[in-house]
């Protein structure tokens, strides 16, 4: 056996091997060390929906930590990432590891609100959603305080709006005001609120949506209730219930850099908009730890 791999080793470090031969025996040292790298050190993800608003914003890159959770299990009020839910995974073991770890489902990040043995209350009071953990509500910062406006009635995208500046001016979205105000109007005539106001109840405020604030959970052993901070445009665990742990694989860390765009290629959207690809920058978001 010894001798084998003796004769391995010299066969891979023979001189003269040629620059494709090189290259390729480089790949297959490369390639399984990223492989564990992202798999289980950390990870790189962009934000492609407003579920977070405004903790995190469509288009931002953030840097998440996936070693922490080799050793110990996500805690109450961390931004997780983890595979889509309600994804159904192949029955054939192999293809199932396939997916878990290679290619499969999308990833998506919420916030965890209770961790296992937690028991986990939604109610209104007042008129406004709240929720409790334990017996005790919870005081939570992080929800979004801006109203939410459509911007495309086809895929019924809400953003962020801040009333204290322009469309066009906006801090979190760059907006067309006369497009709003169309699809706001189209909205209406259709019985939907054309505005959907912070701290409000999402009960009947979402065409189609089958989440409400009231709920009463009691976590089980490695289950998780994660909400996104943009409780009036999040489908989380108010709709698909708690979130098994096994699906949870890192902990969002670290903002990189916010640009305001849907592309999935940079490049592509620089050489379609080579102007105003550089003024979508949000630079004040540039840098920054995420909590």
């Amino acid at each position: 056996m010894m001798q084998k791999i003796r004769n391995f080793i010299t066969w891979w470090n023979r001189p003269n091997k040629g620059v494709i031969v090189d290259y390729a025996q480089t790949l297959l040292w490369l390639l399984p060390l990223a492989f564990v790298i992202r798999t289980w050190g950390y990870g790189l993800y962009r934000v492609p929906t407003g579920s977070m608003e405004t903790t995190m914003l469509v288009g931002e890159m953030f840097f998440a930590d996936k070693f922490t959770y080799s050793f110990r299990k996500p805690k109450r009020g961390e931004i997780i990432t983890f595979n889509e839910p309600v994804y159904r995974y192949s029955e054939n073991k192999l293809m199932s590891l396939f997916e878990h770890y290679i290619w499969g489902p999308e990833n998506w990040t919420k916030r965890v609100i209770g961790i296992p043995g937690d028991h986990i209350e939604g109610k209104i009071e007042d008129g406004k959603p709240v929720v409790y953990r334990n017996g005790d509500k919870l005081d939570e910062p992080y929800v979004n305080n801006y109203s939410l406006v459509p911007i495309d009635i086809q895929t019924q995208t809400f953003r962020s709006y801040d009333p204290a500046f322009s469309y066009q001016d906006q801090p979190f979205y760059k907006m067309n005001g006369m497009l709003v105000k169309q699809i706001q109007r189209r909205y209406a005539e259709h019985g939907y609120a054309p505005e959907r106001f912070p701290h409000t109840p999402v009960d009947g405020q979402i065409p189609g949506s089958d989440m409400s604030d009231t709920y009463d959970v009691h976590l089980g052993e490695n289950k998780y209730w994660a909400m996104g901070d943009n409780r009036l445009g999040s489908w989380d665990s108010r709709g698909w219930g708690p979130l098994d742990g096994k699906l949870i694989h890192g902990k969002i860390a670290f903002r990189i850099f916010s640009l305001d765009t849907t592309a999935n290629w940079l490049i592509a959207d620089l050489i379609m908009h080579p102007i105003s690809f550089w003024t979508r920058f949000r630079w004040s978001r540039f840098l920054q730890i995420v909590s």
